[in-house]
């Protein structure tokens, strides 16, 4: 029997996470920064081409992505190349959340 309120905390763990993936700008951005295949990152101005925003759009958008640990950047003088960040751990609890989540549903469906 799973523990339904470690998989309510699991779910709220990860929520910030969630809701930075849910606004279809900030997911035209991460799809901008997977096509960058070398990882070099972009900059700001190349974001707005994709994404049709403007500057302050893009960067509150990059923040938000920053803060749930989905973007980073690096300077190169006076300019920021963002790119996504290595750090998976948000991913891997909802990873872990939706593994169990589906076992629930799978053993519910043959009971």
């Amino acid at each position: 029997m799973s523990d339904y309120a470690e998989l309510q905390k699991n779910l709220h763990d990860v929520s910030g996470f969630l809701i930075a993936l849910g606004d279809e700008k900030r997911q035209a951005i991460i799809i901008k920064l997977l096509e960058n295949v070398d990882c070099s990152g972009l900059q700001v101005s190349q974001l707005m081409n994709a994404t049709k925003l403007s500057r302050p759009a893009v960067s509150h958008h990059l923040k938000v992505l920053k803060d749930a640990q989905i973007v980073n950047y690096r300077r190169e003088g006076t300019k920021n190349f963002y790119y996504l960040t290595h750090v998976t751990t948000e991913i891997d609890k909802l990873q872990s959340f939706l593994t169990e989540a589906q076992e629930i549903m799978k053993r519910g469906n043959h009971e």
